[in-house]
């Protein structure tokens, strides 16, 4: 990645509507330019999707938890993630070093709720236990667009 990089994605990232042609007379440089290099970017896997994001509590899924999984021995990893992957609620997992063997982010319309989502990832034989922590509050939600800026950027941190 190097600094036009960096521009291309932060301006798709806060306008990702915006179309090739008008990103290029923003950014300075060539309509080629500016799709060369979202084609080269997309590509090397650094862009890896234009679809919507979507707020999970716009959509009624206001309660968000992070569950620790331990799984049985023996069970394997990926019986369990296949096991997490068909519950719509669960929207991303990890398998993980320290206390736990996986973590789980999940949503739920309510506590009581997050309760059935807990006990549906319980169905898996392969998990022996699980933990919970409800998020009160989301400080930095996900992102990257900071990541792409400081990789081009050699000052450290």
């Amino acid at each position: 990645m190097d600094e036009i990089d960096s521009k291309v994605i932060d301006i798709f990232a806060s306008e990702p509507k915006l179309g090739v042609l008008e990103a290029s007379r923003r950014l300075g440089i060539a309509r080629g330019t500016v799709q060369a290099r979202l084609d080269k970017l997309a590509a090397a896997g650094v862009i890896t999707g234009w679809g919507p994001d979507l707020s999970p509590e716009a959509i009624g899924y206001p309660v968000t938890a992070f569950l620790t999984l331990e799984i049985r021995q023996g069970a394997g990893h990926d019986a369990v993630a296949a096991h997490l992957s068909g519950i719509p609620e669960v929207l991303e997992a990890y398998t993980i070093t320290g206390a736990g063997d996986m973590w789980a982010r999940v949503v739920a319309r309510s506590n009581a709720d997050l309760q059935r989502v807990i006990d549906q990832v319980l169905t898996e034989p392969g998990i022996d236990r699980s933990t919970t922590v409800i998020a009160l509050a989301t400080q930095i939600p996900y992102r990257v667009v900071p990541l792409a800026r400081a990789s081009v950027d050699p000052t450290p941190r």
